[in-house]
């Protein structure tokens, strides 16, 4: 009895307190947070279409910027909820990106109905995917690196959310800083790219988020 006495003294000394998991909502705001200071370093860096003020004033321009504002966000709270095995009861809202996609492809749809005649498309078309992916490169490895310390249960669904997450941050800042308003372009090699990156996410977040 003495030492099953020892023994439990001895285990009780060993116990390590397990900090708490930050609730979703706080999580998603610290990845938002970060998210935004990296954009608006990319912004300061390579600087803003000349004509950002007055396009804002275009409907259909500012409706563009808001889906992708509502991407952004809804990727962030839906990686966050998809990081916890039970995305904490809250699965509706985790799906909600998918809503923001929608949007933007409805927004763009009406860009494409309005533009006529058609905006020419810049010289240049492939180097704005390349350009969208090499800033949506660190973001992505941010996201991977943080997902893994939690435990979710979902794992392709969270590679692609997170993906996609990163992928909004490249295609707000490419945006708000390329001078081009023709919207075959915009849909060719900035918004495609971004879906084909979402779906690749279905294996990357297989690969990669495996516990």
């Amino acid at each position: 009895m003495a030492d099953i006495n020892k023994l439990i003294g001895e285990l009780a000394q060993e116990v390590i307190t397990v900090k708490p998991a930050p609730h979703p909502f706080i999580l998603s705001t610290k990845w938002m947070a970060g998210a935004a200071a990296y954009l608006a370093l990319a912004l300061l860096i390579s600087g803003t279409r000349a004509d950002l003020m007055a396009k804002f004033q275009e409907p259909l321009f500012a409706l563009e910027v808001a889906a992708l504002l509502g991407l952004f966000v809804a990727t962030s709270i839906s990686a966050a909820l998809l990081s916890y095995p039970d995305m904490h009861q809250m699965r509706h809202v985790a799906y909600t990106p998918f809503a923001t996609l929608a949007l933007l492809v409805l927004v763009m749809l009406l860009a494409w109905r309005a533009d006529v005649p058609p905006v020419p498309s810049p010289i240049h078309g492939f180097q704005c995917t390349i350009e969208l992916t090499l800033l949506s490169l660190l973001p992505i490895a941010w996201m991977f690196y943080a997902m893994r310390k939690f435990a979710s249960t979902h794992l392709r669904w969270a590679g692609s959310i997170a993906l996609l997450f990163a992928f909004s941050i490249g295609a707000l800042w490419l945006r708000l800083a390329e001078q081009t308003d023709s919207t075959m372009h915009l849909i060719q090699w900035h918004y495609l790219p971004v879906i084909a990156f979402g779906i690749a996410g279905l294996w990357l977040g297989k690969t990669l988020l495996k516990w």
